[in-house]
């Protein structure tokens, strides 16, 4: 298994819990490590036998824009999913941190790896 990675992607949306951050978008890092082959992009040298990072960040930046969740760990599974069912990855590892959170801790988050269901024959 091949890893694409986006580290550090840093996106505005409305995230928390406490009234103030259900009305000021906050800045979040988002790092995201995708498993899938590369090998047939590798010999094609063709975007579409990839998982297109640009696209991926693309998507990531207009959909949480337009969105509000209450805790780090449901964005993250948003995020996973998005990767895994409308990019196909095989699995996808998430990691989403809040920077400057709390006075004396430079970033809080969670990180969330998920794959895609064993397929039965």
């Amino acid at each position: 298994m091949d890893i694409i990675f986006i580290d550090e992607l840093r996106i505005a949306t409305l995230i928390g819990i406490y009234p103030r951050e259900q009305t000021v978008p906050q800045t979040l890092e988002i790092s995201l490590q995708i498993g899938t082959s590369t090998a047939h992009a590798g010999s094609s040298d063709d975007i579409r036998d990839t998982i297109d990072y640009a696209a991926v960040v693309e998507r990531l930046r207009a959909d949480l824009e337009q969105r509000h969740f209450h805790l780090l760990e449901k964005l993250a599974e948003h995020v996973a999913g998005v990767v895994l069912d409308d990019f196909g990855a095989a699995w996808v590892r998430v990691s989403v941190a809040k920077p400057g959170v709390m006075r004396g801790v430079r970033r809080a988050g969670v990180v969330i790896e998920r794959g895609r269901p064993a397929q039965t024959t």
